[in-house]
């Protein structure tokens, strides 16, 4: 449980997140923000921000506690979708994003209305708006509140609407630019929080001998757990089927469908500056993809030894 002290510097992050968002957004005395500035950052994001804004928006509650479970359980082979998710950024780059750009378009579905024609666009929204909104939505504030009932024992209602109220706080009145700056800073404290955890995993299951040496006794005691291609005989198989994960086409339909045509995401490529801009803040989120196996799944296969 919380201590007096983690209650301080949960306080101190939520003002800092919410005055960094504030910061950032503010407009010039006189200049009236349009819908440009507000959806898409006024078309001035920077690479690493682009970058660091499309994970935050990637690795939310359900992929952190949702992975690490599938790390526990199966092992490193749930990582092959963050491998596979980092090529599919890389085409997202190369072909996608000059389209969107060039159209200067807003969302996808007006990209759909200038391709097809309207009724293909709202067939799309009232799509990714259900999705939203009963899915995508629902289910990073409920893992989010379970993870907070765990850690402080508030309730499960109350750990969700704080979350919705701070996620509101410093997103809704400064849209995209507010968003993408302080995914900034999310982003760092979860690549290092997540490298902390996995560092301090194994050193305690090596008895303060190292990572090196917890690594090998997890290796050793759990090999089957580091396989990225699983065997037909593994209970695991029938969600993660051997080498057809790698070929089978719906993964990488699904992965395109998400990384090039999922409004949430491609909203922050598509506030670049430009389109080089642009293609390397892809490029950079398609680095990070590499490291979540050691920042996600590794504690959860730590976790299997401790517990």
């Amino acid at each position: 449980m919380f201590n007096t002290l983690d209650w301080i510097i949960v306080g101190l992050y939520c003002i800092g997140i919410i005055s960094l968002a504030t910061y950032v957004s503010r407009t010039a005395r006189g200049k009236e923000r349009t819908a440009e500035d507000y959806f898409l950052a006024g078309r001035s994001l920077p690479w690493w921000a682009i970058g660091a804004s499309l994970i935050a928006a990637n690795i939310s509650a359900e992929q952190i506690i949702g992975m690490s479970g599938q790390g526990f359980v199966v092992g490193m082979a749930i990582a092959v979708w963050e491998l596979t998710a980092a090529i599919a950024l890389i085409v997202m780059a190369k072909f996608f994003l000059p389209l969107f750009l060039e159209k200067k378009i807003y969302t996808m579905p007006q990209f759909l209305e200038q391709r097809f024609d309207r009724r293909v666009s709202l067939v799309l929204s009232f799509f990714w708006l259900t999705v939203y909104i009963f899915i995508n939505l629902t289910t990073v504030l409920w893992l989010g509140s379970i993870a907070i009932n765990t850690l402080t024992g508030l309730s499960l209602v109350h750990g969700l609407i704080l979350l919705a109220l701070l996620s509101l706080a410093y997103s809704l009145s400064g849209g995209l630019k507010a968003v993408a700056m302080t995914d900034i800073v999310q982003v760092v404290l979860l690549i290092f929080g997540g490298l902390a955890v996995s560092y301090i995993a194994l050193n305690t299951i090596s008895d303060d001998s190292g990572v090196l040496s917890g690594l090998t006794i997890v290796y050793q005691e759990l090999p089957e757990k580091f396989d990225m291609i699983l065997s037909s005989d593994n209970p695991s198989y029938e969600n993660l089927p051997g080498i057809w994960i790698l070929i089978g086409a719906g993964v990488w339909i699904g992965h395109f469908a998400y990384w090039g045509f999922n409004q949430y995401i491609t909203q922050r490529a598509l506030g670049a500056k430009s389109i080089k801009e642009a293609q390397k803040g892809v490029m950079f989120a398609a680095y990070l993809k590499l490291l979540m196996p050691l920042v996600i799944v590794l504690p959860g296969i730590c976790a299997a030894i401790l517990f």
